[in-house]
């Protein structure tokens, strides 16, 4: 890990020399530059590397020891895409909730913000019963007053 780090720090120093900022002639430049370059080369050779791995074992995945290794961390990878899909989801509803609750009241020619109950605007006047509108609080999705079901998710309004 040590070697990421400052191989990392030797590719953006190296690329301060590159840029100029570090003149490419003095002894500190030549150092950032190869320090650089070396970094490059590694990292190239660690995805090459990777991607041998990765058709060796693709050709006979039962052959190599670290099989059912690889199995179980695949299955984590799984299970972890899964909790982040659903926390996903929870947060796009949570967002759309709110943002539901803030279009409540809302002037639709201005924008302004009402108390619940007021039928115009308290900022510009408009009737704020052309706001014949409703939004789903399960996805947010807009959908005209009287609607049922909501025409993004099919939650019952």
């Amino acid at each position: 890990m040590a070697n990421d780090i400052f191989g990392g720090l030797g590719g953006l120093l190296g690329g301060l020399s590159k840029t100029g900022l570090i003149p490419k002639d003095t002894p500190e430049g030549k150092l950032l530059s190869a320090q650089g370059e070396l970094s490059d080369l590694k990292k190239q050779e660690s995805e090459l590397l990777i991607e041998i791995g990765r058709q060796a074992y693709a050709q006979n995945p039962s052959a190599w020891p670290q099989h059912s290794r690889l199995a179980l961390v695949q299955q984590n990878i799984a299970a972890a895409e899964g909790v982040l899909d659903e926390a996903k989801r929870a947060q796009e509803a949570a967002d759309a909730a709110k943002a539901a609750e803030d279009a409540k009241g809302r002037c639709p020619s201005c924008g302004y913000k009402n108390a619940e109950g007021i039928r115009f605007c308290q900022e510009c006047g408009s009737s704020l019963a052309a706001q014949a509108k409703s939004f789903c609080g399960n996805c947010g999705q807009e959908n005209a007053s009287g609607t049922r079901f909501c025409g993004g998710c099919g939650t019952r309004l």
